[in-house]
């Protein structure tokens, strides 16, 4: 299966705790760095295909060599799972939280 990726950063409210999300600005926003949520919007990174539309709520952290913390989301509407890597502003309290749950 090959994963393009299409480069998307851009501000946005975040549905679960209605703050403002700025731009990422080295990257592509994928989540709110204040709650981790996310919503599942792409089937390959920055698409914005997927029809789903669910919530992704953070449910655990996995530690890659490479990557650095990377958070694992599960959809609140279909079940699916997703990662992504975390970012610099990230809340480092949730991830150190979400660091010792398992899926």
């Amino acid at each position: 299966m090959q994963r393009n990726f299409t480069k998307i950063d851009e501000e946005f409210i975040c549905e679960n705790c209605g703050k403002k999300v700025q731009k990422l600005g080295y990257s592509c926003r994928n989540h709110c760095p204040y709650c981790l949520h996310s919503k599942h919007v792409d089937i390959n990174p920055g698409d914005r295909s997927e029809e789903c539309k669910g919530s992704l709520e953070p449910v655990s952290v996995e530690l890659d060599s490479k990557k650095g913390y990377v958070i694992v989301f599960k959809c609140k509407k279909c079940g699916k799972l997703r990662k992504n890597k975390s970012a610099k502003d990230d809340n480092m309290d949730l991830i150190i939280k979400l660091s010792a749950k398992q899926y």
